[in-house]
């Protein structure tokens, strides 16, 4: 069975499972309450926010080890008015292996913009939430527990597409006018635009080439960092295929493109070509 992770919605046949994870997460991540993991915390999760919540799960080797909780106004389009993660629990066994931030990727890709609280006195989870990107907005007492908690918030990330494009084992970059850094071939999108169109659209714009949005394949998607923009997170899809014989002609924006090795990669592109170069080389398709 395959070790990726899936991120899918919660079920019903899931409670049994998702009720002992987020009893044991609990109580490491607020050793500070009484009672927390159990209890009338644990009729509330199963009777109303496993009901009345958006709630996904992360799976791997097909069980469930991670549980996200949101609120939600706005369609699921990553265009709305954004969301509150009301919980967000992995399995102690789990942690530190990527599910709690695929699951917050997955809610920022839906809903963009993400608030959430934590206890002050969880610290492991204030650094978390740090590393992702989020910042305080404010704070309150909690008035269940008397013990504080601080509100954080994230922008959403800025969505883009990118094209891997091999060449005896270097990828295709390009660097925009103006700028030294070198990034995948691609970019935003247009209003309307599916990501395979924006990306068929974008490698006319930069490239001078002719790739139908049909020909193109989802290889996968990048989370983050996005270079220049302030610690905004980044949520980059990418695709493969087109024609493999090309003959780049830049256009008005781009002042140069290369062919980079893993090490020229890492050296000259922006942050997230490091996932895309590790990907590639654990496929082969780059040297390591």
């Amino acid at each position: 069975m395959s070790s990726e992770m899936i991120i899918r919605r919660y079920r019903p046949s899931d409670q049994d499972v998702v009720t002992d994870l987020w009893s044991r997460a609990a109580r490491q991540a607020h050793p500070f309450l009484d009672g927390e993991g159990a209890g009338e915390r644990a009729r509330l999760l199963r009777e109303v926010d496993l009901v009345r919540a958006e709630n996904w799960v992360a799976e791997r080797k097909g069980s469930v080890i991670g549980l996200l909780g949101l609120r939600v106004d706005g369609p699921g389009d990553g265009n709305g008015p954004g969301a509150e993660v009301g919980g967000l629990f992995v399995a102690p066994e789990a942690q530190g292996g990527g599910a709690g931030r695929e699951l917050l990727e997955h809610a920022a890709a839906l809903h963009g913009a993400l608030t959430l609280e934590v206890f002050e006195g969880n610290a492991r989870g204030r650094r978390f939430c740090a590393y992702l990107g989020f910042t305080e907005r404010g704070r309150r007492t909690d008035e269940e527990t008397g013990h504080p908690l601080i509100t954080l918030e994230r922008a959403a990330p800025l969505k883009s597409v990118g094209w891997l494009h091999l060449r005896e084992g270097r990828l295709l970059s390009v660097r925009t006018r103006g700028n030294d850094t070198f990034y995948l071939p691609g970019g935003k999108y247009e209003p309307g635009e599916t990501a395979r169109e924006a990306l068929s659209r974008e490698l006319g714009e930069e490239l001078g080439l002719v790739v139908p949005a049909e020909e193109l394949s989802e290889e996968c998607v990048i989370h983050d960092v996005a270079h220049g923009k302030n610690g905004r997170r980044l949520h980059m899809t990418c695709f493969t295929g087109g024609p493999q014989d090309i003959a780049p002609v830049p256009g008005r924006e781009i002042a140069e493109y290369a062919w980079f090795d893993r090490q020229e990669a890492r050296e000259r592109c922006a942050p997230a070509h490091a996932q895309v170069v590790d990907r590639l080389v654990a496929q082969g398709r780059m040297r390591g």
